[in-house]
């Protein structure tokens, strides 16, 4: 099972009727959705700083430091009270100042509506560096290892129809062209295998 599969069952049930709450009462299948939309978005972020000189040792440091897993084991309370602080701090290390546009991409490829998203990805990036502390701790992994899995995850993504170059291409470079079209081609594609199973 890869990440986002074990991410999406953290947050079902309980989870993902707290999450459709901060979309503004959405239901299980648009949460789902956005979902499916960000988690890849951030995985792949990751994984693209993973690879760059001091990056792996960077984010290691980050979640022994910040990201035990704790947040997994009171996932209602949290969502109740999210600290979105320090969700728009991994959210700014994670896509520098391509975040407006990596947010507009998020929103086109889950249908929702710009400002939704700028609310709900503050909320759902403490979940995953939490899901990847716990990881990381069970797992002893080093930086290498870190790096290793957040690469496996993006290669099963990809054989999944999800294009991570498009969006790591997007945040080394300022791409406009064509950039949305590939992100809902590729968005649509994932969604359908990710979810077509759930029900």
């Amino acid at each position: 099972m890869g990440m986002i599969d074990e991410l999406m069952g953290a947050m079902g049930g309980e989870g993902l009727g707290a999450l459709g709450g901060l979309l503004g009462g959405a239901d299980e299948n648009v949460t789902k959705g956005a979902l499916g939309a960000a988690l890849p978005a951030i995985l792949g972020a990751m994984a693209g700083n993973a690879s760059k000189p001091g990056g792996a040792d960077s984010l290691l440091g980050a979640l022994q430091k910040d990201h035990d897993g704790s947040i997994l084991d009171n996932l209602g309370g949290f969502l109740g009270q999210p600290n979105t602080a320090d969700g728009d701090g991994i959210l700014g290390h994670v896509f520098g100042n391509n975040r407006p546009q990596v947010e507009q991409n998020i929103a086109q490829t889950s249908g929702l509506d710009l400002g939704t998203i700028v609310k709900f990805l503050p909320v759902i990036a403490p979940i995953i560096m939490g899901f990847l502390g716990k990881m990381t701790r069970q797992n002893n992994l080093d930086a290498g290892g870190l790096t290793k899995s957040l690469q496996q995850e993006k290669e099963a993504a990809e054989a999944g129809g999800f294009d991570f170059g498009s969006i790591l291409g997007m945040l080394d470079g300022d791409r406009d062209g064509g950039v949305k079209d590939d992100v809902m081609k590729m968005g649509g594609s994932w969604l359908k295998k990710l979810f077509g199973r759930r029900g």
